[in-house]
């Protein structure tokens, strides 16, 4: 999916060409593509001899979205307040990042 949103339309051999090496069989490719086609993600153009140009039906925020989300429920029971906490413990969140969050909502809680 990274491909198609940064390149946009490719066909598979284009994108076996991005991988680094070892590069993967472009049967792998295909397939991956197969199922994010068969999963409403991707789509494709037949460009003649068999030959298909595919790109990407879903935003990457959406997917972004699902994703996230998936990831919090089935990691931090759902719970928002024990993401922030684990950033904040794995240092991976500063003091002044934690400011701006909390500044952000703020702003969002005014707008309603």
């Amino acid at each position: 999916m990274q491909m198609l949103w940064e390149h946009g339309p490719m066909l598979v051999r284009e994108m076996v060409k991005l991988y680094p090496d070892p590069k993967p069989h472009n049967n792998s490719v295909s397939t991956i593509v197969r199922i994010l086609e068969q999963k409403g993600h991707v789509s494709h153009e037949d460009i003649g001899g068999g030959t298909y140009r595919y790109f990407a039906v879903t935003e990457k925020s959406n997917i972004r979205r699902k994703r996230l989300g998936d990831v919090i429920r089935n990691y931090f029971s759902s719970s928002y307040l024990s993401v922030v906490s684990e950033l904040v413990k794995e240092e991976k969140i500063s003091v002044d990042e934690l400011r701006d969050l909390i500044d952000m909502v703020e702003r969002g809680s005014e707008k309603k």
